[in-house]
């Protein structure tokens, strides 16, 4: 999939897709709720349009090998482990599952805007180093789909 595909998935389908999920269903892996999920992906946004920064916890030497899967199309694995986030799920911030879904909404829309006033423009992610707007989206799109298979959405 291009990277003009990816975008539109994240802009346009992702947000219709997580409103076709029962707000109740069970993951098949991890500790997060559905609505937990979402608040958890509109935190990884906020670090990929700059509105949140995070110290990069990748050694230098790892850093080539863990962008190039950050940019690939293997998708993460189940369970998989990231550092920073605690081994319970947080509480959730939002009263309704609607708010998320707006918050998570807006940011990926300030996504689209930070990187287009300035195409030169990266973010640092902690775990993949320093990112342009092509290797953001391509994470992105990977996260999204990472959770949206946890969720059942295919």
């Amino acid at each position: 999939m291009n990277l003009e595909d990816k975008t539109n998935f994240l802009l346009f389908e992702y947000i219709e897709l997580l409103k076709t999920v029962e707000p109740d269903t069970i993951p098949l892996w991890g500790v997060l709720s559905f609505q937990g999920m979402i608040e958890h992906m509109s935190d990884t946004v906020k670090n990929a349009n700059g509105k949140v920064h995070l110290p990069l916890i990748t050694s230098e030497d790892k850093l080539v090998q863990f962008k190039a899967f950050a940019i690939s199309d293997i998708p993460f694995k189940e369970n998989t482990v990231n550092k920073l986030l605690p081994t319970e799920a947080p509480p959730i911030r939002f009263n309704s599952i609607n708010e998320s879904i707006n918050e998570l909404q807006e940011e990926l829309n300030y996504l689209e805007a930070y990187f287009k006033e300035d195409a030169t423009k990266t973010t640092l992610n902690p775990i993949f180093g320093e990112m342009n707007f092509a290797e953001v989206i391509s994470l992105l799109y990977k996260h999204a789909w990472h959770h949206l298979r946890q969720f059942k959405v295919n």
